[in-house]
């Protein structure tokens, strides 16, 4: 998982993890009463990333601050079930375990696009050790399914329960669509808004009403084959760029705070 998870490609798979994650009524309306994505477009991406990397390559200590800081940003997450809202918590275990299995759904989807199957001993050890983004929360470890066969189950059944409404689908449009945001950002979005609708399974880009066509299909799979071409040649420390870069910038804030304190 440590090879893995730090390869710049899976990044590309972020905005389908968050549109599969608000597809979950009650994720989808947290994110949309308690999140600002329309001001701060790259907030959830960051944080998200932030969290993954250091739970994954930090030390046990700055794995615990980065559950201390999810969990403090999650306390206010919570609401009662109205006509337009199912009642929602972000400490709720299985909404846990429906983030952290879109975590790795999207990633292992990505990386087997460029660069091919995993054997199934690589896969099964993967698998097993990406529960750790669910069990670093309040998600026990017996939630998560015990084989990739159970998830695979698992993975279909939650997808027939997916739903979208007005409000889910305002939040998914402000993340395809972000009006704010830096200019590198906004340049790349064309790119990056097809590249997530090509990655989502076809009747959750129906739940948002995003349009796509047998032309959209060979398009994503010319883009696809580009990157399996060209992305596995690219030096190392350009892959892993972006983990480097999260990890050192968690790192600061660190040191900074501790100078603060003292």
């Amino acid at each position: 998982m440590r090879e893995m998870a730090g390869e710049a490609v899976l990044i590309a798979a972020g905005g389908r993890s968050i549109l599969l994650q608000i597809a979950d009524p009650s994720i989808g309306h947290g994110v949309a009463h308690h999140s600002e994505f329309a001001a701060r477009p790259l907030d959830r991406l960051r944080g998200t990333l932030t969290y993954v990397y250091s739970v994954v390559f930090g030390t046990a200590e700055e794995a615990a601050q980065a559950r201390h800081r999810v969990n403090h940003a999650h306390a206010p997450v919570s609401g009662p079930a109205t006509a337009q809202s199912p009642a929602y918590s972000a400490f709720t275990p299985e909404l846990q375990l429906w983030v952290a299995a879109t975590l790795y759904d999207s990633a292992i989807t990505m990386r087997e696009l460029v660069y091919g199957p995993l054997d199934d001993d690589t896969a099964d050890a993967l698998y097993r050790d990406y529960a750790v983004l669910g069990t670093a929360l309040q998600m026990p470890s017996e939630l998560w399914p015990p084989d990739r066969t159970a998830f695979a189950r698992y993975w279909d059944r939650r997808l027939g329960e997916l739903a979208t409404d007005t409000a889910t689908r305002a939040v998914a449009r402000q993340l395809l669509h972000p009006r704010t945001g830096p200019v590198w950002l906004r340049l790349m979005m064309p790119l990056g808004r097809f590249v997530t609708v090509g990655l989502l399974p076809g009747p959750v880009r129906a739940l948002f009403d995003l349009p796509w066509s047998a032309g959209s299909q060979r398009r994503f799979d010319r883009v696809i084959r580009l990157t399996a071409r060209v992305y596995p040649r690219l030096p190392r420390r350009l892959r892993h760029w972006p983990k480097n870069h999260y990890l050192r910038l968690m790192r600061q804030s660190r040191e900074l705070a501790m100078v603060s304190w003292q």
